[in-house]
């Protein structure tokens, strides 16, 4: 297993290639990304290449709803550290036996992600178009 380092984020430290930001309030909570968030824990890895293996797996295991059984609070929800690290560390070490299929995995992730991000972009003119005719139509 890689060494790996997860402790509650401070917005003065220094962001890094090497670490992920996982969100912990709210109903995203468990939320990756290499930016930080105001509310987030940081993992530290040792190198780049770990970072990117292992964001996907979070990435995964945020898109399936894994955290949502793990939230408390009543009104805004929140993720525990002890509690992302309690059930973190077994989905590594499991991902990590079998690394092919993760890798299988994660490379057609990275396919809906950017077919997803090129849906997006494509709805972008579709929308402009509805704004002017609306607008053209609230004109008269």
């Amino acid at each position: 297993m890689p060494n790996v380092i997860i402790k509650t984020h401070r917005k003065e430290a220094v962001c890094q290639e090497n670490q992920i930001y996982i969100l912990n309030k709210g109903l995203n909570s468990g939320k990756p990304q290499k930016t930080p968030f105001t509310n987030c824990f940081v993992i530290i890895l040792a190198s780049k290449d770990q970072a990117e293996t292992i964001y996907w797996l979070i990435y995964s295991l945020w898109k399936a709803n894994f955290w949502n059984q793990h939230l408390y609070g009543s009104v805004i929800p929140f993720l525990l550290i002890h509690e992302f690290k309690k059930n973190f560390i077994p989905k590594l070490d499991q991902m990590l036996s079998n690394m092919e299929q993760h890798k299988k995995q994660v490379e057609a992730l990275q396919i809906i992600e950017m077919k997803e991000k090129q849906f997006q972009e494509s709805l972008i003119p579709i929308n402009e178009m509805r704004k002017s005719i609306l607008a053209h139509y609230f004109k008269k």
